[in-house]
């Protein structure tokens, strides 16, 4: 489904997408952003359950950050984290512009589906045994 929203974004910054597009390509990021949908977290709760040090978890909140996906707020020693899906929509946004190929694709495929479809349709009435009166 496009978004509709394409015309009210504006254009992202090209150094903006690319730093979304290199923060989402890890998955561990990726795991990260998924755990703060809906919810405000402390670092260490954000690293539990990962099998790395809290350093390394540190670093790739630190991309997100810079990417603008995560606002992150420091209370002393305490460091809160947020999800700020902003830049996913811009990036979501630019992906759009190229829906019209996918569309095309996906309606010749469906095209290509009719047609074998009615091949079989075809075949499968000339196979069938005439039912009725035989004749002698």
């Amino acid at each position: 489904m496009p978004l509709t929203v394409a015309a009210a974004a504006p254009a992202a910054a090209p150094d903006t997408l690319d730093r979304v597009f290199a923060a989402l390509a890890d998955p561990v990021r990726r795991d990260i952003l998924e755990r703060l949908d809906g919810a405000e977290l402390l670092v260490s709760e954000l690293a539990a359950p990962f099998d790395i040090s809290l350093q390394a978890v540190s670093r790739h909140i630190q991309v997100l950050v810079r990417a603008g996906l995560v606002k992150q707020e420091r209370s002393g020693r305490v460091s809160r984290c947020r999800l700020d899906a902003g830049p996913i929509l811009e990036a979501a946004v630019w992906i759009n512009r190229y829906s019209k190929y996918w569309k095309a694709q996906f309606d010749t495929l469906a095209g290509w589906l009719d047609q074998i479809e009615r091949g079989k349709a075809r075949k499968t009435r000339r196979r069938r045994p005439r039912r009725g009166i035989k004749r002698s």
